[in-house]
């Protein structure tokens, strides 16, 4: 079985406006923002209500990610999580089936 080569993948998504809400509220809820923060040694953190699918490794997207948000991957104020599957289930999101959030470490 070979590897498959990804040359383009879209990576474009639309969330209804009541999915958004939804998925918006349990990200910046204060128990998961909690979590997060515990396991960034308490680091405060702050949801930056930006969003992206992942997407296959290829020479284009090398971070697993649209090149544009790449700089977040790169810089130590950022983290990315992967929105957890309950979550997307909780706010109805099944397409597409994988969602990833960039949160701001606050200082």
């Amino acid at each position: 079985m070979g590897l498959k080569i990804v040359k383009n993948f879209e990576a474009s998504f639309t969330l209804s406006q009541e999915a958004k809400t939804r998925l918006f509220e349990l990200l910046q809820s204060a128990d998961f923002l909690g979590q997060i923060s515990q396991q960034l040694q308490g680091a405060k953190i702050e949801f930056t209500e930006l969003l992206f699918q992942p997407v296959p490794y290829s020479q284009e997207t090398p971070k697993g990610m649209p090149p544009e948000l790449e700089s977040y991957f790169n810089s130590e104020d950022y983290v990315i999580i992967n929105v957890p599957p309950n979550f997307m289930f909780k706010a109805k999101v099944f397409n597409p089936s994988r969602l990833c959030a960039i949160y701001r470490k606050q200082k």
